[in-house]
């Protein structure tokens, strides 16, 4: 654990708040979506529309917090389409090349999203209430994480190439996952 950098510490915490949050996400779609189906199905409560409104926000976030959580497992937006690199070097080499197209797209995030946590600020929602700014801003908040989560893997990429192979284990993400 010695060997782990502050700013590594600091995306581990960032990281796991993200799963938490993630799970208390899933756990407050349930509630309005169970409203719903009540509601729809034995008319033992009234329809109630902000349930709709409250779902997709809920389900916003949760899609955002998992490609939050997907690229800091090395798990989201790589497509496997050039044979597997033969050495250390060259797969350190098409990792750099990767996270520097993912830094493009994520820099799409960071300037429109906050555009639109701007447009967001000025704006409450009619059914429920809530400032848009809580919705708007989350494209800002994950293109700033993603941004730091790719920064961390550009180091550990370049650490490969100055030949520290124990960095690969890394740069090569959760393998754990189907594929």
């Amino acid at each position: 654990m010695h060997d782990r950098s502050l700013f590594t510490r600091m995306l581990d915490v960032i990281y796991h708040g993200f799963q938490f949050l993630a799970w208390v996400l899933m756990g407050l779609l349930i509630v309005p979506v169970t409203l719903q189906i009540l509601s729809r199905y034995t008319g033992l409560i009234p329809r109630w529309i902000w349930t709709e409104e409250a779902a997709r926000f809920c389900f916003i976030w949760i899609i955002m917090v998992g490609a939050t959580i997907a690229v800091r497992d090395g798990t989201h937006f790589e497509v496997d389409v050039l044979p597997t690199p033969t050495s250390h070097k060259m797969e350190a080499i098409m990792r750099l090349w990767v996270s520097g197209f993912m830094l493009i797209f994520t820099w799409i995030f960071v300037v429109y999203g906050w555009q639109y946590a701007a447009f967001g600020w000025i704006q409450t929602s009619e059914l429920t209430g809530i400032n848009m700014i809580f919705i708007h801003g989350v494209y800002f908040l994950v293109g700033i994480i993603w941004t730091l989560f790719i920064g961390e893997r550009v180091w550990f990429a370049i650490r490969v190439l100055r030949g520290d192979d124990s960095a690969l284990a890394h740069l090569r993400g959760d393998y754990n996952v189907a594929r």
